[in-house]
């Protein structure tokens, strides 16, 4: 990716970042996800973006919103809805915006009101982990070196990260090569998943889906919301970095 595509890159990333510091102003006992989405949606909207999830198929379904909203045992791609937060809750939001033909991409996971001790660590070591991930999104590394960095932090915590939902590349499509594996995959699943060289240039979407409990997840009956199998919370932390020669160049900053 050349600069001026960086930059047009850039402009879609500076929405996503500012309507996630938005919308956590808003995250209190009370308030709806609908409310969170529509808030969102408004903003993007004012600033000449486009709600890169609205419209967005999978299969044969099309998302309806323009966040993916999850709370608590909801790992990603919940629903807004009627659904009130409160206190205590912890609450993912993912949003991506598409600007002058390019996506961005991030999702942080906000505490409403206070919450557990569990919680806590849980968020601090999940964004933690992201940073370390980035931190090896540097030209001439593997795809493996982001993967472990963060698989090594989240397991020496205790906790376990999810292995059926990954990173991804992104600029042009909101989900392009090659897949960014929050694990270092077993050896009979890493054509899946292939180790392949970063080049500068390249952007990527790192975001680890972290739980406190098992890895292992479920599908709502919605076909959207994924659910952690045992019931426990789960955090999410996503950023869009452009590969660069000795350190990331981070496009969704607050």
């Amino acid at each position: 990716m050349e600069g001026t595509a960086i930059s047009a890159m850039e402009d879609a990333c500076r929405i996503v970042a500012d309507t996630l510091q938005l919308a956590g102003k808003y995250v209190a006992p009370g308030i709806t996800t609908l409310e969170l989405d529509k808030i969102a949606e408004d903003y993007i909207r004012s600033k000449g973006g486009e709600p890169a999830f609205k419209g967005y198929k999978v299969g044969g379904l099309v998302y309806q919103y323009s966040l993916c909203i999850s709370v608590n045992d909801e790992v990603v791609h919940g629903l807004p809805g009627g659904r009130k937060l409160v206190e205590g809750d912890i609450v993912s939001i993912d949003c991506g915006v598409k600007k002058n033909d390019y996506f961005g991409d991030s999702a942080f996971t906000f505490p409403v009101g206070a919450i557990s001790e569990e919680k806590q660590l849980l968020l601090k070591v999940t964004q933690e982990a992201l940073m370390l991930g980035v931190e090896q999104a540097v030209a001439g590394n593997k795809v493996y070196q982001i993967s472990g960095a963060v698989q090594s932090h989240v397991e020496k915590n205790n906790f376990s990260v999810v292995r059926d939902l990954v990173g991804h590349g992104i600029g042009k499509r909101l989900h392009d090569e090659p897949p960014i594996p929050n694990f270092i995959p077993p050896l009979l699943h890493r054509s899946q998943y292939p180790n392949v060289k970063l080049r500068a240039g390249q952007g990527l979407a790192i975001e680890p889906m972290v739980n406190a409990g098992s890895f292992r997840v479920k599908t709502d009956a919605d076909r959207w919301t994924v659910k952690t199998a045992d019931g426990r919370p789960s955090a999410h932390f996503e950023h869009t970095v452009i590969v660069q020669d000795a350190k990331p160049l981070i496009l969704t900053l607050p």
